[in-house]
C-alpha cells in the first residue's frame, strides 16, 4: 500500500490519540505504511494492520498500524514481538471495537 502522497491519508481522532500516548509521529505511521514488515488482515471489516520491528535486542517492540483504504484507523506500540496471526491482545481489540 503506497500512497503517492501525504495529502491521500486521513487520520481519525482515535488515531491521532494513540500517536500521543505512544509517542509516534505521522513520520513514523507513514513509514510502517509504505516498507511494513508484516501485513495481515485486520479485526475491524475491511482493514488491514502493517507492522514494523522497532527497539533494541534487549528491549524489542513492534509498531502497527491499521488501515481502511487510505484512512489510518489506529496506531499502537506492542512492547516484545509478535508471532504471524497472533491475535492482539484483549485491550487493543476492545478499544477498536468501541471506535467501530
Amino acid at each position: 500500500m503506497i500512497l503517492k502522497s501525504a495529502r491521500e491519508i486521513l487520520w481519525t481522532k482515535h488515531a491521532q490519540s494513540k500517536m500521543r500516548f505512544y509517542g509516534l509521529s505521522k513520520q513514523r505511521v507513514r513509514r510502517v505504511l509504505h516498507s511494513p514488515k508484516r501485513t495481515e488482515e485486520g479485526i475491524a471489516p475491511n482493514t488491514a494492520a502493517m507492522m514494523q520491528v522497532a527497539g533494541s535486542e534487549k528491549h524489542p517492540y513492534e509498531i502497527w498500524v491499521m488501515v481502511q483504504k487510505s484512512k489510518i484507523i489506529s496506531a499502537w506500540k506492542y512492547p516484545g514481538r509478535t508471532k504471524i496471526g497472533e491475535p492482539l491482545p484483549f485491550e487493543i481489540l476492545e478499544e477498536i471495537k468501541n471506535i467501530s
